[in-house]
Parts: structure tokens; sequence; C-alpha cells
């Protein structure tokens, strides 16, 4: 686990939140930041004078008081534009850090962090207080069960111990403030069930307005005092008093108001009191809760032009809502907090059992951490959670909406965390995909509209979205293990494959079936591209490969044949037409004017561009060629469906040693200093950062206006194809750029647990996950019951986390064996391939300490056996 310290603390925001649910951050210093709880993004957002503080006192007096923070963080002249955000006079720039973050009360003097996801550990040093602090704080994170991983609270564990050598009373208090609609909320103690609860509600609206909501604050300490409100007053009162009365008083006293304010938004604390003899420690545990249960698409209509207004999740006007999943499950926030609390001991036992599989994986520290960080985005407002449970993505956030919405076909195609660790929620992204994308011509919109069921969205199909789809399905079908789920889809499957040679396809993607894509071509990078190139037809073969073997299940032996000839054929084409003897490019004569002519449209849409024809969009007069195109340059996603292919167990889809040269060529090409090239694009890495740019052109024949973003660093693109270089044996170079990308976000200068495309905490980064499987060589075929293991080297002891639908564990082996353990779950298996030892050895198969009958052929082991949790299958050598 990587410790940040000193000035790498300081853009460090943790999320604790349920998938679907929102959260709460934990930054670099302690505070808790960007309070994303709404239904929407909310960077910034401090909710405040929301805090953890903690005393030392000895027979009633206090020897120090201090909040649970490090050192400020802020930009000490204020920040631009903070007066209108926090609807404060007394803020924003030349005021200083505003008072809600608490910069002015006392603090300690350093602090570290550590995160191991979903575990975020704040450890505070500062010799004027009596005793060693620390405080994590997490959110259940428990592949294959999304319910607990989807709890809208966010959990605290601090711990104290004494250092001094006399017998101490501690205090550690948890203020929040309640931030529901102001004029008519109420803050209320309970105490049930061992907890002691801060309920705050509203009755400003009803439970059916998006802007209905409850929070709920909870401790199960034993001993523990109160106060339900703050003191209203004035300036800077309520602050004042707390403070003072936390310092003077042992415990403190409660206050109510028969009213509620007009004026505040009242804050409530509660209080846990322990005693510590000397060298003695104890743990204090706190829960916040809230629940928000009903959203709309505000942000569709985010821009008023008429008042030229930017509208808020708040400016609800009575559009259609639905309801989070989470509010399926609990009836309010003080039984979100009841439920955290009785159900602790479990979800943190089965969380750090997770994140100490993950963390003992034999990989490179540094690729960890990418892994680790990147499971947070499934924990952030870039993720939804539907009423029955459906999973709905953004492909990241904005300041306060999601950005590009629709759970997007082609950046999810990166996404390889979702579809391992809750295979459930991914395939839940199949089904509403095929219910409401899937139009009647085959074609398949690549975004999602919300709320379901409401008009299609409204733009050309995408290859990469329509392709990547198919390898999706194929995919999960693998992960699963289900043929009823597959003959489900199998309609749209053949929908969606033979839209490419539809005669009503606008774009004519394949219309001689001939088993490439040549027409015009939508795709990620958002314009398209004319003519064959390797990136999309790639996603074409993969998906017709995937297609054949999907027939074979459906008893379709024709649709096999036809597909699998496309296939071949298609190969064949690209191995040999698109390889320019080092690296995959695109063919066509981009000076060509004519080649636009078969997709003339009088007047159309674009993407980010207003309406007009074709040729405005692409034909450049002045140089005359085609804009937006790749050329002969060098692209980062040349390859990429031969990545996919690798993790799904698909077997080739370009020749080996072509696809071998092309990632050399990206490495010698794309994998740049930012200082060493001119970038008018988005700007992910600056000065001398390094990474991997979209495209580039050695043979310096670059289009005057080349494909879109090619001088960009982009994560998610990033991991792919540094996975990728792992998988063919290029692992020192896999790793650089994956170390590359890390000291990006080494927490100095951006964030760990935020990688940035579109907007913050951006989807395409989970193809970290990919570096997994690109060590352990894993792929999955449950429907053959089969688990395979190609490790991308044999040399010495290894082991690996694996995840399926309905199971997780570890693989692990050395020269005296090899163990599979089930660690959640449950699996049935039937065959294990097993490369991990550099010679053949006959093995003893056992399940725990029972021998197994088990055929070995070379390094496969079949068999029929039904793991269970914490059952463990061993393979050892006998001896020659």
């Amino acid at each position: 686990m990587k410790v940040y310290t000193a000035s790498h603390t300081r853009e460090i925001a943790l999320p604790m939140g349920g998938i679907g649910a929102g959260c709460i951050s934990l930054a670099g210093n302690g505070r808790l930041v960007d309070w994303e709880i709404f239904n929407h993004p909310d960077k910034g957002r401090n909710n405040g004078y929301s805090h953890i503080a903690v005393k030392a006192s000895k027979q009633g007096e206090c020897v120090d008081a201090r909040v649970l923070h490090g050192p400020i963080q802020e930009r000490l002249t204020g920040n631009y534009h903070l007066s209108k955000r926090l609807k404060k006079m007394h803020a924003g720039f030349g005021f200083g850090p505003d008072s809600e973050t608490l910069a002015g009360m006392p603090h300690f003097k350093e602090n570290t962090f550590c995160g191991n996801y979903p575990f975020g550990k704040v450890q505070f040093f500062d010799a004027r207080f009596p005793g060693n602090v620390s405080l994590v704080g997490f959110n259940p994170f428990i592949p294959g069960d999304d319910k607990n991983s989807s709890i809208p609270a966010a959990f605290f564990d601090i711990e104290i111990e004494n250092t001094t050598a006399d017998t101490l009373d501690y205090s550690i208090a948890l203020s929040v403030n309640n931030p529901l609609a102001q004029g008519n909320t109420r803050n209320s103690h309970h105490h049930e069930d061992g907890v002691h609860r801060m309920d705050f509600s509203q009755n400003v609206y009803p439970d059916s307005d998006p802007r209905f909501g409850e929070m709920c604050i909870g401790t199960d300490a034993e001993d523990v005092s109160w106060q339900q409100c703050w003191y209203r007053g004035t300036w800077f009162d309520s602050l004042s008093i707390f403070w003072r009365e936390f310092l003077q008083q042992e415990r403190f006293c409660d206050r109510q108001y028969d009213e509620p304010s007009a004026l505040h938004h009242d804050t409530s604390t509660l209080a846990a009191h322990i005693t510590l003899a000397p060298g003695e420690r104890k743990n204090v545990r706190f829960v916040i809760g809230w629940y928000f249960p009903r959203n709309y698409n505000f942000w569709q209509r985010w821009y008023d032009k008429q008042t030229e207004e930017v509208l808020r999740y708040e400016d609800y006007r009575g559009e259609e809502t639905w309801r989070n999943y989470y509010a399926t499950q609990f009836t309010g926030a003080g039984q979100v907090v009841g439920y955290a609390f009785q159900h602790w001991k479990e979800l943190v036992k089965w969380s750090e059992r997770f994140a100490r599989q993950l963390e003992h994986s034999t990989l490179p520290e540094v690729v960890k951490e990418a892994i680790s960080a990147n499971l947070s985005t499934l924990k952030t407002p870039t993720c939804l959670r539907l009423e029955e449970g459906e999973f709905y993505g953004f492909e990241g956030g904005l300041d306060n909406i999601g950005s590009c919405e629709g759970s997007c076909l082609h950046v999810w195609n990166y996404a390889y965390a979702l579809p391992y660790l809750f295979p459930q929620l991914e395939r839940s992204m199949r089904d509403l995909n095929q219910r409401y994308n899937l139009r009647p011509d085959g074609s398949l919109a690549f975004r999602l509209m919300l709320p379901l069921g409401q008009s299609v969205f409204d733009f050309r199909a995408c290859v990469d979205g329509q392709y990547g789809e198919v390898i999706k399905i194929y995919r999960d079908w693998k992960i699963s293990g289900d043929n009823a789920w597959l003959r489900e889809k199998w309609p749209a499957v053949k929908a969606m494959i033979a839209f490419a040679w539809d005669p009503e396809n606008p774009d004519k993607w394949d219309l001689n079936r001939i088993g490439v894509i040549s027409g015009r071509q939508h795709h990620t990078l958002d314009m398209e591209l004319f003519g064959a190139n390797s990136w999309l037809t790639g996603y074409w073969l993969a998906a017709l490969k995937c297609g054949a073997e999907m027939a074979v299940l459906m008893g379709e032996p024709e649709t096999q044949q036809q597909w699998n000839t496309l296939f071949i054929q298609g190969k064949r084409y690209c191995d040999s037409a698109l390889f320019n003897g080092e690296y995959y490019c695109q063919t066509d004569n981009l000076r060509q004017r004519d080649v636009l002519d078969p997709y003339f449209i009088e007047t159309e849409k674009t993407w980010n561009l207003d309406e007009g024809t074709l040729y405005d969009f692409y034909w450049n007069e002045e140089k005359q060629e085609i804009n937006y195109q790749i050329g002969n340059g060098c692209a980062i996603d040349q390859v990429i469906a031969q990545w996919h292919a690798n993790l799904c167990g698909l077997g080739e889809i370009f020749d080996k040693q072509q696809v071998k040269s092309a990632l050399e060529a990206i490495w010698r090409y794309n994998f740049q200093s930012a200082d060493e090239r001119w970038n008018p694009c988005r700007l992910f890495a600056v000065n001398e950062e390094k990474g991997v740019v979209i495209c580039e052109w050695p043979k310096g024949d670059k289009p005057w206006l080349g494909i879109p973003y090619a001088e960009e660093n982009m994560c998610g693109f990033e991991y792919q194809v540094a996975a990728h270089m792992i998988q063919e044996g290029m692992i020192a170079q896999g790793v650089e750029i994956v170390r590359a990308i890390r000291d990006r976000y080494d927490g100095a200068k951006r964030n760990p647990w935020n990688e940035m495309e579109c907007g913050s905490h951006y989807a395409r980064s989970m193809a970290s996950y990919s570096l997994l499987h690109a060590f352990s060589g894993f792929t999955c075929d449950l429907p053959r019951g089969q688990l395979a293991f190609r490790p991308v080297t044999r040399d010495g002891e290894q082991r690996y986390f694996w995840a399926v639908d309905g199971a997780w564990g570890s693989i692990s082996w050395d020269e005296q064996g090899a163990s599979l353990q089930v660690e959640y779950g449950k699996l049935s298996l039937q065959t294990l391939i097993l490369e991990c030892w550099s010679d053949l050895r006959l093995c003893e198969v056992r399940l725990n300490d029972t021998p197994v009958t088990a055929q070995q052929q070379e390094m496969t082991w079949y068999m029929r056996q039904r793991l269970t949790a914490e059952d463990t299958l061993t393979l050892h050598p006998l001896a020659k």
C-alpha cells in the first residue's frame, strides 16, 4: 500500500459511498469534502462545518483539543467565485480559506494518508496532543454483493492510543450540518438498539419530490453526549460557541430550538467518550447515512437558454422521476445507519478480504495501485442504480452534473472492473441496451436516455460501440455461464451483426460482406473515419468471431460458417492491406473528396458542431483533404480488438507478430514527455509528465486536421495499451506506462482516486483492472466450468486474485504445488488450466484434505467439483 505524505496528500479525495448512491470524500488531510450525496456531482461542497474533532482531558480539565485534520491544503488567498457558490458574502478570493474548511481551528501538525480501496487511513501526528490518533474511512466493497456495496453511507473508525503515563479521558465528536431544505428542518436525537442517532429531516417537500431527503449520523459507542443544534447566532457565533463548549465542558449539553430557523442550517454533534489507561487503545465508530430516494433527469436541460442561467438539481420543475435502487432497500436514513452498525463486522470482514487478496497479488506495486484506485469510480456520481437495481453510468462527472450521459457504449467498452466484480450489474447494462436502444434496423443507439422508455438517442450508431456490445455479450456469457441469458440476447446479436451489410445502413459499414468496415464510422473520438482501419474493423472481426461461437450454442451452423468466413476474409485483409510494415494504419486517399459522396446529407448533425453538410464538417477546402482522419498515423487503439480477445479467451484477431510490431511502434512513437510536443487539446499531462498520446505520425505525413484528441493523454486508452503490451510480453514497457500515469496522479498534482478524461472519475480508466488479467493470464468459460491461468511469466512463486459470477478468491503456485482458493461464493469447476510451471509434472489433486479424481492432460485438469467459500483445491506435483 502506498503511503502519501506532506504535499502528496494535497489533492487526495477518496470517495466513500455506495454504488449508485453518491459519496462523501475523505481528503488527504482528513477533511470530509465533496458531499456528492444529492443525486448529482458536487465538487467543492463542504456541507457547512461538518467535521470530526478529538479532545483529551485529565480530571475534567482539557489537555488538548483538535479537529481531526492535518495541515491546511486550501489556497491561502481564497478561491474564485466561492461567495456565489456558497451564497456567503465573506468568502472567495481576497478572504483567505473559507471558514468551513476549519483551517482556523487547532489541527494536527502532520498527517499521512494510506489508501487500499475501499479503505482510506489517515494517521495524525502532533506532539501537543497526548496520544496517537488514526481515522479509517470506507464504504463496503464486496465483489458479488451488490446490495451491501450500494449502501448510501460513509463509515468511520477512529482509533486513539494513550501514549502518556496518565489515565486520560478522550472525546471524539462528529459534527454534521443539516443540508436539507432550509425553513422547516429538524435535528432529533434517538437511541435504539445500542446506536445513538441524530436524524436530519425536513417538512418542505413530499417524498415524491426529488428535493426530499433525510440524513442521519450515528455511533454505537457506549458513552455518548450530544447536541441537537449548535448555537444560532450571527457572524461566526455557531462555530465559536461550539468550540468553547467542546473545550470547557466534559460532555456536551443538549440544545434544542422549538422552531426551525429561516436563517440557519442547524449543525448537530454526537460525541463518544472513552477512558484510556497508559498504553491502552480503543476504537470509536461513526456512520453518516443519507436517503434521497427520487432522481430525475435535470442534466438534459442544465442550461436555461431564456434566462442564461445554469439549472441545478434543486431547480426541479415537476419532471418525471424515478427511485434510486437504495430506496427499495431502505426506508430512510435512520435505517441505513442502523443496518450499517448491525452488519458492520461482516461488511468489514469481506471488504478487507477482497482488498487483501488484491493487495497480495504478485503484481508491481504501481500496477496494484492503478487497479485498486480506479475501483473507486463505481462509488461516485459517475454511476447510478435504477429502481430495479439496473446499472447506469455517465462517462464521468462535471462540477455539478454528470458528464456525457447514457452508459456510453464505446466508453464503457474499456471498463473491465464491473463485469468481473459485479457481473449482474454489468449484465443489466446489456439488458437495458437491448430493451431500449436496439432500433428495428439492428443499429444500437450508443447512449441510453433516462427516464427509461423515453425517445431513443437521436444519433447514428458507432462501430466500436455496436460491436463492442457484441463482444461484451460474449464476455458476460463466459463470466456467468448463463446460457438462458445468452439465448435472450441472441436475436439482438444477429440483428446488430446483420446491420453492417443492411442496404438501409446509411453508413454502409460492410455492404459487400467482405469482413471489413469501410464506410462512415462514428467512434469514441467523437467524429467519423472513412475507409478501412484496423481499429474499428478489429471490433467487427472480434464480434464476428464471438458471434460464430455463440451460434454453436444456438444450433445455427450456417450462421457460424458464414460469420467465420467473414472473419477469415477480414483478418486476411487487415494483416495484408492495413499493415505498413511497422503498424496498422488507415486506407483510402484522404485527398479524394468523392470518398464522402455516398454519405452526403443535405443538412445533418455531427458531434459537438452546429448543423451543416457533410462537406462542411469533413472536407478541408483549403488543404484539399478530409479532416479528422488517421491516415498513416500510429494510433493507440489500432489493435485494441486483440486486447479484448485476449481478455475474453477469444484467440487471434490479427497476426501475432504484427500485433507485437504495432505495440512496439506505439511504445516507440506515442510514449512521450509532455514538454517534447505541442498539445492544443485537453491537458492531462504537462511539463515533464509522460504518457501515450492518442495518435502520432512518425512518417511526417500528419493530416492538416488529424483525428480529434490526437495529442492528449487519456488514462483509459493508456491502460488498454499497457495491459496489451504486458499480454504480448512487453512487460517493462507496459509497467512503465502505468507508472507514468500514476506519477501524474501522485496526490500532489492530481487526486490518485480521480483519473480524469471528460470530467472526474472517468469510467474508461477502469481499463486498469485488465492489468490483473494481463499478468495472471486469467480467462474463464463458465458455460464449460473452466478457469484458466496463463501467466505472462512462470518465474518463482506467484499469487493472483480472480473473480467470476458467483465466486472470487485467489490462485497461487510455487515449485511445491498450486492452490486455488474460493474466498467468497460458490464455483462449479470442471476444467482448470494452469500453465504455471516451466516443466510438465503429474499432480495429485485434493479438495481441502480429500483426494479428488481428476484427469490431467499436460497443464489441464478435468474434474467435477463444487467449491464453496473457504474451500481450497490443491495440486501437488508427484516426484519424478
